[in-house]
């Protein structure tokens, strides 16, 4: 079964946000498409369209969060975390006001919208901003839990959501918690960290490692701010070698977050696989993950690379 975490969203404002009185919910003018249309079905004295007016929509959730309301503000991630850039900063995370910015259509699976609507520098831009929480579910089940958590959470909240349908790789009785990775597979011989839709491509390509005698561990890194550090260091001390895998640029997302963990603590080889400092085009989510080189097989490629073969792996031991 395939959802969008963008649907997880309305069901979660639908079923779980709407009980919350002080909850009120922001679009501008894309509300079918960002599934906020789902919270006006049930409350619709409390959701309000502000319009193509990005900035706006920003201004008036920080307004209502300084009266005490819990405003989640919804647009596309392309124009939430652009256009709203300088009023997030200067109006929500300064003043640390509690407003949740949840962004749908992140990331190259945007598809045919092609490269201007492509968000592939999001996560890099709200990591930068102090006092700001980044979150990026990896499926359905986790969205909703991390979208409560974002709720509970005392201060902005940006999470990435996604327009295609993705697998379910979480079960209902998983733990999430803002701040802390899950790892979903224990392997000694390399590390596979990944975050939102690439989650259930590092388990399928963890499983063909399997099949080649290379033994993975498997990371959802939902929490992109705070950075579960700790997680990081251990795996680079158990496994030696990382490769991370997002839909998101190589510069400043989740592979940078990394690499600045390691720089600190236990320097071992990492491998960023993501959008590698080019802007996205129009295709099919499938054609677009391919012709980046994040694909299952691509991942399975990179690791083999890191690893060698399962008689070198031996041969290297038996000689330390």
């Amino acid at each position: 079964m395939k959802i969008a975490t963008r649907d997880a969203y309305g069901a979660f404002l639908a079923e779980d946000a709407k009980a919350n009185k002080d909850v009120i919910v922001l679009d501008a003018d894309l509300s079918k498409s960002t599934k906020t249309a789902e919270f006006e079905k049930v409350a619709p004295e409390r959701f309000f369209n502000v319009g193509i007016a990005e900035q706006n929509l920003i201004g008036i959730a920080a307004g209502l969060a300084a009266e005490g309301k819990i405003p989640f503000a919804s647009s596309f991630a392309i124009f939430a975390a652009g256009r709203g850039f300088e009023v997030i900063r200067n109006s929500v995370c300064y003043p640390k006001l509690n407003v949740k910015i949840c962004a749908t259509h992140a990331g190259l699976t945007v598809g045919p919208d092609g490269g201007s609507h492509q968000a592939i520098e999001d996560i890099a831009i709200m990591r930068s901003l102090p006092n700001m929480t980044v979150i990026n579910p990896a499926d359905a089940v986790s969205a909703k839990a991390l979208l409560k958590s974002a709720l509970e959470h005392q201060g902005p909240v940006y999470v990435r959501l996604g327009r295609a349908p993705v697998p379910i790789c979480h079960s209902e009785n998983t733990k999430f918690e803002i701040g802390k990775g899950i790892k979903l597979k224990e392997g000694k011989d390399i590390a596979i960290v990944a975050t939102g839709i690439m989650v259930s491509r590092a388990l399928e390509a963890s499983a063909k490692l399997d099949e080649l005698g290379i033994k993975s561990s498997v990371i959802d890194m939902h929490s992109l701010k705070p950075f579960d550090n700790a997680l990081i260091t251990n795996l680079a001390q158990t496994t030696g070698k990382i490769v991370t895998v997002e839909e998101h640029s190589v510069i400043g997302g989740l592979g940078s977050a990394v690499c600045e963990v390691v720089a600190d603590t236990c320097p071992v080889p990492v491998r960023r696989m993501g959008v590698q400092d080019t802007f996205g085009e129009s295709g099919s989510p499938d054609e677009l993950l391919q012709h980046h080189g994040l694909t299952v097989e691509d991942i399975v490629k990179v690791c083999k690379d890191m690893v060698g073969t399962p008689s070198e792996i031996e041969f290297v031991e038996n000689t330390n």
